[in-house]
């Protein structure tokens, strides 16, 4: 599969001899490096490669999230973690790596928190 070819921003060249982990590995490195649209299109290849394996889904579906998260795209960020923690609620969800709905659930509690602060100087509204 040849999915994208290789430039700093753009597409990636993503090899069909890689394993999940080095997919995994190459992704974080170029998250690492702030190219979150590289590190984007590793963890959307590692989710089109292995459609039943749910670790391997709930790794790429948490990290995609995490790096709109780190974007500062919380709109984005907060439906993907809600989809990943609605794979925990349907039947078989206990099977599932806990540690991603331990992870979303506290990234989540951290963009509320963003959203709810006030910008500086300005008073609550009293009714």
């Amino acid at each position: 599969m040849f999915i994208f070819s290789a430039c700093a921003g753009g597409p990636v060249n993503v090899p069909e001899d890689l394993s999940p982990a080095e997919i995994i590995q190459r992704a974080q490195e170029a998250s690492d490096r702030n190219r979150y649209n590289v590190a984007l299109q590793y963890y959307q290849v590692l989710r089109e490669r292995n459609p039943d394996n749910n670790e391997m889904i709930c790794t790429a579906e948490y990290e995609i999230a995490f790096i709109h998260y780190k974007q500062k795209d919380y709109a984005q960020a907060k439906d993907e973690f809600n989809a990943l923690l609605e794979r925990y609620e349907a039947p078989g969800g206990y099977n599932l790596p806990q540690e991603f709905k331990i992870l979303a659930n506290i990234v989540l509690k951290r963009i509320e928190e963003k959203e709810n602060v006030r910008p500086f100087g300005k008073k609550e509204k009293k009714e």
